[in-house]
C-alpha cells in the first residue's frame, strides 16, 4: 500500500518514489513526462499515468518539488524571499484535482530581489542536506545546466547566485563553432585542470581564449577528449572566479550529478578547498521526506 509519493518535476523529467509513512522508499519510477512538454491540464494525467495504479482507495498525499510549481507548471507555488528557511509544507501550494485519491502539495521555490535570482527545486535538496546536517553553516554549491551557490547560516539561505555554465557548455559545445573540435564524451584530467587555472586568472580574454580552442583543432590537431575538458575548465574557472566571495574560506558542500561534483571538487580542490560530495537523489528525497513529517505533525 502507498501511504505517500515523493515527487520531483523538473522541466525534462518526472521521478516519483513510492513511500511508507516511515519513510521507507517501496519503489522509483520515472518518465520524460518533464514540464516542459505538459499544458497544464495534462500534469494530473501525466502522475496517474506513471503511479495510478499504485493509489488506494483513500487521498494519498502527494508531495511535490520542482518545475511543476512554476508559472507554466501545474499550479504556481510562489517564491519565497531570502533570507528564509528552505520553505516546507506550510508555504505549499495545495491542488485540487479530479482524481479524488490525491491530496497534492506543491513546495514553493526561493528568490532573491537584489542581484535578481530564482530557484525552484534546489531548495528542497538544500532542505534535504540540511535535515541531515542540522549544524551545517557554509556554503551549498548545486552544479547542474544552472549552478546555485548558496550561503547557509543558522539554518537558512542568506544569499545566493546562479550561473549559467552548464547552460554555455551545452550550447558551445554543441550549436557552436567548437561542436566539432569537442565532439565526444571524452576527458582530459590534467588539461581541466590547466584550463581552470587559466580562467580564474585572466576570465576577460574568456572569449578569446574559447576561440582558441578551435584554432587549435585546426592547427595542432587537439585532441576532442583536451578540447573538451578544456572548454569545461575555462567556463568553470571563470564561474569560480565570479563566486569566489560564496566559496573563499568556506565549508562548502556540493549537490549534484556525481560526475559534474567531481568537475567541481577538482576545481575548488586545486585552490586548496577541500569539499564535501553528497548524493543528488538522496538529498532531494530527503527534503520531500522532511516535509511530509510536517504534514504528518500538522494532521495529527
Amino acid at each position: 500500500m502507498t501511504d505517500w509519493l515523493a515527487v520531483d518535476w523538473g522541466t525534462s523529467h518526472l521521478r516519483v518514489w513510492v513511500m511508507s509513512r516511515t519513510g521507507t522508499v517501496k519503489a522509483r519510477r520515472a518518465s520524460d513526462a518533464g514540464m516542459g512538454s505538459l499544458s497544464r491540464d495534462g500534469f494530473e494525467p501525466a502522475l496517474l499515468d506513471l503511479a495510478g495504479d499504485l493509489l488506494g482507495t483513500g487521498k494519498t498525499p502527494v508531495i511535490v518539488c520542482g518545475m511543476a510549481g512554476s508559472r507554466q507548471g501545474w499550479a504556481e507555488a510562489k517564491y519565497v524571499a531570502t533570507p528564509c528557511a528552505p520553505p516546507g509544507i506550510d508555504r505549499a501550494t495545495h491542488v485540487p484535482t479530479n482524481d479524488p485519491r490525491l491530496a497534492v502539495h506543491i513546495l514553493p521555490g526561493v528568490k532573491q530581489t537584489s542581484p535578481a535570482d530564482v530557484m525552484r527545486g534546489e531548495e528542497t535538496q538544500i532542505a534535504g542536506f540540511l535535515s541531515l546536517n542540522q549544524k551545517f553553516d557554509g556554503v551549498i554549491c548545486l552544479p547542474g545546466t544552472h549552478t546555485k551557490w548558496a550561503h547557509i547560516s543558522a539554518g537558512e539561505i542568506v544569499s545566493f547566485r546562479t550561473f549559467m555554465t552548464g547552460e554555455l557548455f551545452a550550447v558551445l559545445s554543441q550549436q557552436s563553432v567548437l561542436r566539432h573540435t569537442v565532439a565526444g564524451d571524452g576527458w582530459d584530467a590534467e588539461a581541466f585542470t590547466d584550463a581552470v587555472s587559466t580562467g580564474m586568472s585572466n576570465p576577460a580574454e574568456l572569449a578569446a581564449r574559447l576561440f582558441s580552442i578551435r584554432a587549435e583543432g585546426l592547427l595542432n590537431d587537439l585532441h576532442a577528449d583536451q578540447a573538451r575538458a578544456r572548454l569545461s575548465g575555462l567556463l568553470i574557472g571563470a564561474e569560480l572566479t565570479a563566486a569566489r566571495p560564496y566559496w573563499l574560506g568556506q565549508h562548502v558542500a556540493l549537490i549534484g550529478d556525481d560526475k559534474l561534483c567531481k568537475a567541481y571538487a577538482d576545481a575548488l580542490g586545486a585552490q586548496g578547498l577541500p569539499v564535501e560530495r553528497t548524493d543528488a537523489d538522496r538529498m532531494t528525497l530527503e527534503g520531500l521526506k522532511a516535509a511530509y513529517s510536517a504534514l504528518k505533525e500538522t494532521t495529527q
